[in-house]
Order: C-alpha cells, then structure tokens, then sequence
C-alpha cells in the first residue's frame, strides 16, 4: 500500500510555518485527490508543502486571505493547485490562486487537473479566461467549425 504524505489542512497551518518557511514550495489540492488518485497526489507532493482545501467547507474568502498571507509574508518559489476536472468547487481553488497574484503579484504557479486518471497542466491565462463567462462563450463561437468541415460540434461539450 502507497505511504501517503500527512494530512494537513490548509486553514490549520500558519502563515509562516517552518515547512512553508523552509520549503517555499507549496502544493495546494482539493481534499479528494489525496484519495481518489493517490500516486498523483505524491507525485506532486514530492518537494512540496502538500495543503488539503475542501471549497465544498470553506469559502473561497477564507482560502484566498489564508493564500495571501502567506504569499506576503513567505517569498514563495511555486504553488502548484492540483483539483479534479469539471467539479465547481475545485475550480474556486485554481480562481482563489489568480486572486491571490493579483493581490501579491509575482506569484509563480501551477494550475494542474486531474482528467480521466491523468494530470493535464493549465495554463494561468486559461485559469484567468474560464473567470469570464461572457469570453468563454465567444471563444467557443469562435471556435466552432462549419457544419461540412467534418469537425465536430461537440468538441467543447462534455
């Protein structure tokens, strides 16, 4: 059985703890990955501080302040948040880390999802568009191919 790193919650550790301090790398993942794909989980572990975030128990303000007074207060080489794909509430995570740089700016990170068992990067602008309802909307009109080109209508459905 994998050993997995300890659980720690992001709302319980200090801003300025040894680890963070020490480390300067953070990895912050929506509570389910650490169970749900496990190798995942600590393959981005390695080298990192590992906080678990459930948006379904916190709310984003309290997420995104936490991830601010750290950002202000520890000079942070990475953040890396690593969620699931297509669940709401994980996306907050990925919006709550563009908040915090913008707030802080400078802030390096990683947007990284879990899609059918396998770790897809995101890029921050992508982060950034997927805030905009409206410019999603016209980038997926824009997007659309003529009906005799024999691409697919449904390549942004899911």
């Amino acid at each position: 059985m994998l050993e997995l790193t300890p659980y720690r919650k992001l709302l319980d550790v200090n801003v300025a703890c040894k680890a963070i301090r020490d480390v300067r790398r953070l990895l912050l993942y929506g509570t389910c990955v650490r169970d749900e794909h496990p190798s995942i989980f600590e393959e981005y572990a390695r080298g990192r501080v590992p906080l678990a975030v459930c948006m379904e128990e916190v709310h984003f303000n309290m997420v995104a302040l936490k991830l601010a007074s750290i950002a202000a207060r520890v000079k942070l080489e990475e953040l890396v948040v690593l969620t699931v794909d297509g669940s709401p509430h994980c996306l907050q995570l990925h919006m709550a880390a563009e908040e915090v740089d913008r707030i802080v700016g400078g802030l390096p990170r990683r947007h990284v999802v879990i899609e059918e068992g396998e770790p897809v990067e995101i890029d921050p602008e992508t982060v950034k568009v997927a805030r905009y309802l409206s410019r999603v909307q016209k980038l997926r009109r824009e997007a659309r191919a003529p009906a005799d080109s024999g691409v697919s209508r449904d390549a942004f459905a899911r």
